[in-house]
């Protein structure tokens, strides 16, 4: 096999994602509340460690901002470092949100903060207010519950405090919920329900049991978005040993509907599917460990030397051995 081919064979395999980029951009100030900027954030990165190990979908670049630049503290006391506004945001974001928080009506008197947002709002797809965050917002350009460009000031739906919280306790869930609505519909769009939905229960556990109206959905996933959350699962789990019924099973479909759905949607069988992850896992440790092929097989899911060599060389028309010594002639160059 030549060196060319071998490339070949590796950018195959173990490709890197062409993933795009979006841009979500947070504009905090001194005294600006955490609730709301901190769980869009969270929400972002999360979704982006879900795309990172899958095969495609949008990444997403999320920055702090603030007027100077900086550290700013926020109302609880703690510190985050911002960047500072310059003309190269004029480009606009996907997303831009304002932070919430007692600080917001004096940062409604920054005219700098002002002109910004004037600027970047024409180039900007969604621009999101946190809770108190509306007054920068009405100071810039547009007076409450009317539109202007492609803004259109949404009312924030405080929930009622439960139990033993106070009045302002549940207005902070409240705005947390309801930027993270905001938040997972975009990545419902770009990646998928199923990935939203995945975000989502990662980030509140056990602490909201009905997802739904905060996802927007209406009570289930599509078979689409099944198939594609159960080939998630099977890249996330292609080393253990897992077979395609337990596939089926994860995605709620009977095994025949699964096979049927899932080549429809993917383009590939589920077996193609979950060989082509182990072997890109396979590549990845000849290339740089120095395990055994015998113990590399078990712990891809492969079974054992024997049978990784034979499946390798059928696809790659190479034996481990001569792959890792060739991948590694070729990392050196």
């Amino acid at each position: 096999m030549t060196c060319a081919s071998l490339e070949s064979a590796m950018l195959r395999w173990v490709h890197a994602p062409n993933k795009g980029m979006r841009r979500i951009a947070i504009l905090m100030f001194n005294d600006c509340s955490l609730q709301g900027a901190g769980v869009v954030a969270e929400v972002f990165q999360a979704a982006n460690e879900l795309a990172s190990s899958g095969s495609g979908g949008w990444l997403y670049d999320v920055s702090f901002l603030s007027a100077d630049g900086g550290m700013v503290t926020s109302s609880s006391a703690l510190r985050v470092w911002t960047d500072g506004l310059d003309a190269r945001h004029y480009g606009g974001f996907d997303a831009l949100y304002v932070a919430g928080g007692k600080g917001a009506f004096a940062a409604a008197g920054d005219e700098r903060l002002i002109a910004w947002l004037r600027r970047v709002r024409r180039n900007t797809g969604m621009i999101r207010p946190i809770a108190e965050g509306r007054t920068l917002l009405d100071a810039a350009y547009v007076p409450e519950n009317k539109e202007s460009g492609d803004f259109r000031q949404q009312q924030v739906a405080v929930r009622q405090p439960e139990q033993g919280q106070s009045q302002s306790q549940g207005a902070d869930a409240g705005d947390r919920l309801e930027s993270m609505r905001s938040a997972l519909a975009m990545i419902k769009r770009d990646l998928g329900s199923a990935t939203a939905r995945t975000v989502a229960e990662r980030l509140l556990a056990d602490s909201c049991s009905n997802l739904a109206p905060l996802l927007g959905e209406d009570g289930g996933l599509s078979p689409g978005d099944k198939v594609r959350a159960a080939a998630r699962w099977l890249q996330e789990n292609c080393q253990q040993s897992i077979s395609i019924a337990d596939a089926a099973q994860f995605a709620a479909m009977s095994e025949r509907n699964f096979l049927r759905r899932f080549k429809m949607e993917m383009g590939i069988t589920p077996s193609s599917f979950l060989l082509h992850e182990r072997l890109a896992v396979t590549c990845s440790l000849l290339t740089e460990s120095e395990l055994p092929v015998d113990k590399i097989a078990r712990r891809t899911g492969m079974g054992n030397g024997d049978r990784l060599a034979k499946v390798f060389r059928k696809r790659m028309r190479i034996s481990p051995t001569e792959f890792r010594i060739q991948s590694r002639r070729l990392v050196g160059e």
